[in-house]
């Protein structure tokens, strides 16, 4: 019994000491290795919090640049994908109607032209960036809904694109709640 007693409480302390011992690490390397102490990036807009840079939101209107379609609807508690397979019917008839829809808010687009981040959902369903070119097909849509030239538009997209990190890893990318902020800032 008495090895029983120390049995439960090494694996009682091991526990506590490794779960917590655990959060600690992550925490530390969270606050050396990111740039906002391991904390979401809030993006404010006339000193008002509009959203979390990491976490892909539903922008629908023509005047802001629309982000992937989310399989979550945008639901940061419950990211996933939709997983079905990209021969399954009803996911095909999803990305149909998502094609169709795009290309009806884009006239001056064919259907190869429309960029497959623009009608598939990430993953996470969450993802907050897209590509130069999920932008640039925007530009015309978003620059007259606003009443401003394409190429006052283009500078604010490139003024936000972000190149791979470290000039090496990953690919350019555009976040979009940040190119709308930056939008709404300057027009």
């Amino acid at each position: 019994m008495k090895n029983l007693w120390i049995s439960i409480k090494i694996t009682l302390a091991m526990c506590v000491l490794l779960t917590v011992g655990y959060v600690l690490i992550l925490r530390f390397t969270a606050w050396v290795a990111s740039p906002n102490d391991g904390e979401a990036e809030l993006v404010e807009l006339n000193g008002e919090v509009v959203g979390a840079a990491n976490v892909g939101q539903a922008f629908t209107e023509d005047r802001y640049f629309w982000g992937r379609p989310s399989a979550v609807d945008y639901n940061g508690g419950g990211s996933g994908g939709s997983n079905k397979a990209t021969t399954n019917p009803e996911y095909l008839a999803e990305v149909e109607e998502r094609i169709e829809a795009f290309l009806e808010a884009h006239p001056y687009l064919t259907r190869e032209e429309v960029p497959s981040e623009m009608v598939t959902a990430s993953g996470s369903g969450l993802d907050p960036d897209i590509s130069p070119r999920g932008a640039e097909v925007q530009i015309r849509r978003v620059a007259e809904a606003r009443g401003v030239s394409e190429e006052a538009v283009r500078r604010v997209v490139d003024s936000v694109t972000e190149g791979p990190w470290l000039g090496l890893f990953g690919t350019p990318k555009v976040n979009v709640l940040k190119l709308n902020v930056a939008l709404d800032s300057n027009f």
